[in-house]
């Protein structure tokens, strides 16, 4: 008899939230390697999308980098707030990047390349690592 194969879905996209979770809420802690696939190259793609999609429909270059960044906002504020979350801090640090070149530096190596806390945290459980 003829059977199908199994499926898995590969171990570097297994996530601990849904993507609705993942990208409209603040709840929660995401670790180092979904910062990087979901707050890094998944937003940069979707905004390189809207951006080329946008001046194809004719918006002038300035205005479509505009729009795009305002759809990549929320999902990269939320990204960034799990990620704080996974070091132990509360959501505000995200305000951080508002301060020109060194806070868009200090959240990018905090959210980027240091670890979270291990185990149980005021913010949730250990994601997966």
């Amino acid at each position: 008899m003829f059977t199908l194969p199994i499926h898995h879905t590969p171990p570097l996209l297994v996530e601990d939230m849904t993507p609705w979770q993942l990208y409209g809420g603040l709840r929660g802690r995401i670790n180092r390697r979904s910062f990087w696939l979901h707050g890094v190259l998944a937003l940069l793609l979707v905004g390189g999308v809207a951006v080329a999609l946008l001046e194809i429909a004719g918006l002038h270059p300035d205005r479509a980098e505009t729009l795009a960044n305002l759809l990549i906002a929320w999902p990269a504020i939320t990204i960034s707030a799990k990620r704080w979350h996974d070091r132990d801090r509360a959501a505000w640090w995200v305000l951080i990047t508002l301060v020109p070149l060194i806070g868009q530096l200090w959240a990018l190596i905090d959210n980027g390349f240091l670890p979270g806390t291990r185990g149980e945290n005021r913010f949730g459980a250990e994601p997966r690592r």
